[in-house]
């Protein structure tokens, strides 16, 4: 007759699980709980910026290659604040406007020439630096995800290895080594390597698709940046 697990082979048990744990396996279950809970959150928020970002961004290309007037643009890209292209037209167009308060002020050939050379280099800046303020905003806090994706699995196994020993401590003051003595403590002990991949997965694949994303909005904001300079080249600094 086969003895009766409740916990190896049948239905799990959470209420006996959390009663039974020794402290540092409930800490351990708590933690775990926590990076989840706070993962998961991370996970919504950060979908919902991208796709708002993702959106909008597709919005902005649209209007800046059908205006004709960088004014226009200026005013439509100030309203979508969720793309990360909008903001990196409005910096370099902000230097501009700034170059072109000033640059009627230049006296002679050269300090023309030298303005024009140095209010490309201005515009450049300022689309740099906007891009990377950009990227960073968008890299916030993903980091976390990937920690918890790497850690937790390991946190998790501490708990295990804690359990189980103890579970054996119990067995060797119990005398007594029966398949359903050592089922019930070992799957108890086993539970938080499960807890601990219960909160690696989600966060490991979020946050490999947030970087993906991440990566693309890099890419896309280099090649709106090389043609916005194009642009302002060929009708401002001729």
């Amino acid at each position: 007759m086969i003895p009766h697990l409740p916990l190896a082979f049948g239905a799990m048990n959470y209420v006996e699980i959390i009663r039974d744990a020794s402290f540092i396996e409930l800490a351990v279950l708590l933690l775990l709980m926590g990076v989840s809970v706070a993962s998961w959150a991370l996970i919504a928020m950060k979908a919902t910026q991208l796709s708002r970002a993702r959106a909008q961004s597709l919005t902005f290309l649209d209007t800046f290659w059908k205006a004709s007037r960088l004014e226009a643009i200026y005013q439509s890209a100030q309203k979508l604040e969720g793309s990360p292209l909008s903001k990196v037209f409005c910096a370099g167009y902000e230097e501009l406007s700034k170059l072109a308060q000033t640059g009627n002020k230049e006296g002679g050939a050269e300090d023309a020439m030298s303005a024009k050379l140095g209010g490309i280099e201005n515009v450049e800046r300022a689309l740099n630096r906007a891009a990377t303020a950009q990227i960073t905003e968008l890299e916030n806090r993903v980091s976390f995800l990937g920690t918890v994706g790497a850690a937790s699995p390991f946190v998790g196994l501490f708990g295990t290895v804690i359990g189980i020993l103890g579970a054996f401590n119990n067995i060797a003051e119990q005398g007594n080594a029966t398949l359903a003595t050592v089922a019930a403590p070992v799957g108890n002990a086993l539970f938080a390597t499960a807890a601990g991949l219960f909160a690696a997965i989600p966060a490991v694949v979020a946050y490999n698709s947030f970087v993906s994303r991440i990566k693309v909005f890099d890419t896309e904001m280099s090649n709106f940046s090389a043609d916005f300079l194009n642009i302002i080249k060929r009708h401002f600094f001729r």
